[in-house]
């Protein structure tokens, strides 16, 4: 059993590095982002939050994601759940404030969806939002593009 699991994550880390290497992630044109690399699609007042296409790309697989409770309040900047991936654990920040109305329950037994739909079903959380002014502190798609590629560039 030990050395087929350990044959699938050899192939599956050849196929992700042959096939799916890219220069650069994916950045979606509609979505606003945060310079901790989290994304937010506003619709009305309502958000849905996720880590970005970069994000999951430098995490590599990610084997737990840390949901808040629906009804938690959450802050701009402010940390509200975590990421752990096979490289490293890290901290998701809310690019906007308001309150939890529904978490990506999907992402308990899935949670390689945000590898490999960060944007779509790999969603983390929906937050109605307190102060759409906030959105302008975060970056639209082309200044996010241009911030990581200065930050790939100092590594």
């Amino acid at each position: 059993m030990a050395s087929r699991m350990l044959w699938a994550s050899r192939a599956a880390s050849y196929l992700r590095i042959s096939m799916f290497h890219r220069g650069f992630s994916t950045v979606l044109n509609d979505l606003k982002y945060a310079d901790s690399h989290e994304w937010v699609k506003v619709n009305g007042n309502s958000a849905t939050i996720g880590i970005t296409d970069h994000a999951q790309d430098h995490l590599g697989d990610v084997v737990y994601v840390e949901l808040p409770e629906v009804g938690a309040t959450v802050k701009q900047g402010g940390s509200f759940g975590a990421v752990e991936s096979v490289k490293a654990t890290s901290d998701v920040n809310s690019p906007v404030s308001g309150k939890v109305v529904e978490v990506n329950e999907e992402l308990s037994n899935s949670p390689a969806l945000v590898n490999s739909s960060p944007y779509e079903n790999g969603w983390i959380i929906k937050v109605e939002m307190n102060d759409a002014g906030e959105l302008k502190n975060l970056m639209g798609s082309e200044e996010y593009s241009k911030f990581c590629e200065e930050e790939d560039s100092k590594h």
